[in-house]
């Protein structure tokens, strides 16, 4: 099987997909932006070859890499970068190349686009806030007296918590209207939820092999807009209503042989049209893993190697090479700023959490606006002791 892993090297983890696939006896081929010396060992070690790129989204040079690599090693299998930014391009590769293993063009719209995800969320059974795709002010106002404020805009194709903004009152709507985006936006009603992601990775028929969960506390647009700290974990047990509604979106997606991050919100309370207290309502979907190192934290959560999972997919359409039935844990993910006083040094930390600490380290600077500069991750038995964590990492002065 000869696989193209674009993008291998970001983020920096990722070279582990690229392993597990060798171990599986895959020919693995990279793409990617870097030069071949700025890559690491353990990548340059997994890759057959390795074709650089000046722009990964430049389609003539991908489709150059794609013509050498397929012109080399013969006909390519599987075209996969697991990383939101490439995932158009992804599909335009497997679609010009007849690559029949992953999303199609025809795909793409649904995950990208927030507008068009609620259709799939309907057919989920899945309940959508009410939106208004951005023209004038005045259908804004239109809109916002059906719904009242706030209201959230944010691009309609867009990653994550990217250029999303919050509008309380009139003066904020006259504000974002003053200097209006030229890309489409969507107005969307405020939900009064907690964020959950439902994730895993599913086989050729749409079902989950492997499912968890992460839990957000604070939602990321309120800590990029406010310069507040991050902290989200995964969770030790997946209630099974989040089970039941996940596996319904997977489904009703479309999503096979992928790692999937679908995210809800958890209402705080009730709201008519949408469900009760503890209901889950549609947010958005991210066909590929969550971002930063999520990957390794659903490792050490779950006692599993998620990358071997996503490999197994690959080659087998079902799980090989794991033990599923490994111990639980919250996974605790903590990030700090720099130049912020934080009543806790760096020193202390490591001296309180040294046995439980899993991950410690800088943040890519492409990350940092969400994730924060410095980031600690642990594993933990207990809310109390996750709570405690958080507190001790984010205290300020």
């Amino acid at each position: 099987m000869n696989f193209v892993f674009v993008s291998p090297h970001f983020p920096k983890s990722y070279w582990n997909f690229c392993d597990r696939l060798k171990r599986n006896g895959v020919n693995v081929l990279g793409i990617g932006d870097a030069p071949y010396d700025e890559i690491p060992a353990q990548l340059k070690r997994t890759l057959t070859e390795y074709y650089r790129v000046n722009n990964l989204g430049s389609y003539d040079e991908m489709v150059r890499a794609m013509g050498y690599l397929t012109f080399r090693y013969g006909k390519i299998d599987w075209v996969e970068s697991n990383n939101e930014y490439w995932l158009e391009m992804d599909a335009r590769m497997r679609t010009d190349f007849n690559i029949t293993t992953g999303a199609q063009d025809d795909f793409i719209a649904r995950i990208k686009f927030k507008s068009i995800m609620k259709d799939s969320y309907r057919k989920a059974g899945v309940p959508v806030a009410r939106y208004h795709m951005v023209s004038t002010l005045e259908a804004a106002r239109d809109f916002i007296a059906q719904v009242g404020y706030p209201v959230i805009v944010k691009p309609d194709n867009g990653c994550g918590a990217e250029a999303t903004y919050k509008l309380k009152n009139d003066a904020d709507l006259e504000r974002f209207y003053a200097k209006l985006p030229d890309e489409s936006y969507i107005m969307e009603e405020f939900i009064d939820g907690t964020i959950v992601s439902f994730d895993g990775v599913a086989d050729s028929n749409c079902v989950p092999l492997f499912y968890t969960s992460e839990y957000f506390p604070t939602p990321i647009m309120d800590i990029v807009n406010t310069g507040g700290d991050l902290a989200y974990w995964v969770q030790k047990e997946i209630p099974e209503a989040l089970r039941d509604v996940g596996f319904r979106t997977i489904k009703a997606f479309g999503a096979k042989s992928r790692f999937f991050h679908c995210e809800f919100f958890q209402l705080n309370c009730d709201k008519a049209g949408l469900g009760r207290k503890g209901d889950y309502v549609a947010l958005e979907v991210n066909m590929r893993p969550a971002g930063g190192y999520t990957p390794d934290m659903i490792d050490f959560a779950n006692s599993v190697d998620c990358y071997q999972i996503w490999a197994d997919m690959v080659c087998y359409d079902k799980i090989v090479h794991q033990n599923m039935n490994g111990p639980k844990y919250f996974c605790v993910y903590a990030g700090r700023r720099d130049g912020v006083h934080y009543r806790h040094t760096h020193e202390e930390i490591l001296a309180r959490y040294g046995f439980e600490m899993k991950m410690c380290d800088r943040m890519p600077d492409a990350l940092a606006m969400d994730m924060g500069n410095q980031m600690y991750v642990v594993n933990v038995n207990t809310a109390e002791e996750r709570d405690a964590f958080i507190r001790f990492v984010q205290e300020r002065l």
